[in-house]
Parts: C-alpha cells; sequence; structure tokens
C-alpha cells in the first residue's frame, strides 16, 4: 500500500505543468522531465534559498523542456530575455541544479557587466590560465594556434579542438589546479558562470575556488554582499 501511495504521489507531481515559487518565479514544464526521480520544485527552492535575491531579480520565468537551440548549440540551458531555458534530459537533481544556477548567473552579466568585468582582473586571470592551459596542452602535443588562448571571447573552433581532439576526460586530467572544470576553459563569461555555479553548488568548499580562482572568487563575494553595501550607502 505504500509503495502504491508513493507512486500515485510521484506521478502527480510528474503531471505539474507549471507553478509560481515563493519569490513568484514561474516554472513551466513543457516537456515531462526524463527522470521521474527528480523534484524540480526542491530543485528551485535551493536555488532561491542560497542564492542572495538581488542576485535572482533577472530571472522571471524557468521553461523546462527541449529546444531547437540545444542541438543548434550544442547546448542543454540557456538564458534569454528573463527567461531560463533548462533541458529536461537531466542526470539527476544535481545536473539539473547545475544548469539552473549556471544560467542564472549569466543573468547577472547585463546588471552587474561592470562589477564583474570592468575592471579586467577577472580577465586578466582568465587569459594568465589560457596561456598556462596552452603551455600544458602543447607538451602533450595538443596543438591549437596562440591566438586562440588570447582570445576571451568564445570562439567555437577553439571549443571543438579542447571538446573533440584534447577531449573533455583527459582536459580534465591536464587542468586539475587550474581551472575548475574544462568548459570554464572555453571563454572569459563561462569561467564566471562556471565559478559562480561552484561557488553556490559546493557553498562549504570554497577554499578550493578561492585557491585556484582569486580574482574570480572574490567577484563572486563582493556580488553576493553588493544589495548590502549598496542599502548601506
Amino acid at each position: 500500500m505504500l509503495n502504491y501511495l508513493r507512486e500515485r504521489h510521484n506521478q502527480a507531481r510528474a503531471n505539474v505543468q507549471d507553478f509560481y515559487t515563493s519569490t513568484g518565479v514561474h516554472v513551466y514544464i513543457k516537456d515531462p522531465l526524463n527522470n521521474n526521480g527528480i523534484d524540480i520544485e526542491k530543485i528551485v527552492a535551493q536555488a532561491e534559498e542560497r542564492i542572495p535575491s538581488h542576485l535572482l531579480s533577472e530571472v522571471e520565468m524557468i521553461i523546462v523542456g527541449w529546444f531547437d537551440e540545444f542541438e543548434e548549440r550544442d547546448i542543454n540551458a540557456f538564458y534569454g530575455d528573463g527567461c531560463l531555458y533548462i533541458s529536461n534530459i537531466q542526470d539527476d537533481e544535481e545536473d539539473m541544479f547545475d544548469d539552473i544556477v549556471h544560467e542564472i548567473a549569466h543573468s547577472l552579466e547585463e546588471p552587474y557587466g561592470y562589477e564583474i568585468y570592468g575592471d579586467k582582473r577577472l580577465e586578466k586571470e582568465f587569459l594568465s590560465k589560457r596561456m598556462y592551459l596552452k603551455d600544458i596542452l602543447w607538451t602533450h602535443d595538443f596543438k591549437a594556434p596562440t591566438e586562440f588562448y588570447m582570445n576571451s571571447e568564445y570562439d567555437q573552433e577553439f571549443d571543438q579542438f579542447l571538446l573533440n581532439k584534447v577531449g573533455y576526460d583527459k582536459l580534465s586530467q591536464l587542468i586539475q589546479g587550474l581551472f575548475v572544470s574544462p568548459y570554464a576553459a572555453t571563454s572569459l563569461r563561462e569561467y564566471f558562470a562556471v565559478g559562480f555555479t561552484e561557488f553556490y553548488l559546493h557553498p562549504d568548499t570554497h577554499n578550493f575556488l578561492k585557491k585556484i580562482s582569486p580574482a574570480l572568487y572574490q567577484k563572486l563575494i563582493k556580488l553576493q554582499k553588493i544589495n548590502t553595501l549598496d542599502n548601506a550607502d
């Protein structure tokens, strides 16, 4: 009987098409999740609990489903016009939480762009790591033009070089202590977004991020406190 009730409960949750969070964000399930064990309401509530409210101000809606852009751009989430578009194909709850927080990070680049990038400290740290990455990859006979490493903007050709020629599994081994993840090396914007995600995905292990990316870590601390600082003025 207990198993039957649990199954009915899970089915009922899976049939929920949309809801509003306690902060007024509209969550719409366009396509069913591939994993019935994922509790989308819990994940969104967790994100709203961990991330300061002023850093959620740009998000009006979260749509879960499948979109043509995912295949066209080889991605599984993106942000646009106040909306987070999140894939309904997820490994587990942590995977989905990662996608949501990552896109929240991108939502902050317009309102807080000057605070994040204005003094060039983050770009300087990122490009320094990129040049170190170049030396590592060349040592292992993975060679790409130097100009790729000096460009802080996303470059699809360089991304494909890292993904397909080097391979993310191999790259993960080579960048230990340099980047949080292979995707963080693809562009300055992704360097910020991956760091932001790590900051809120693992709030009890900030020492790792602080050690390998001190400028990024300081930016995240400043963003976390910026509303308090504004109110103090």
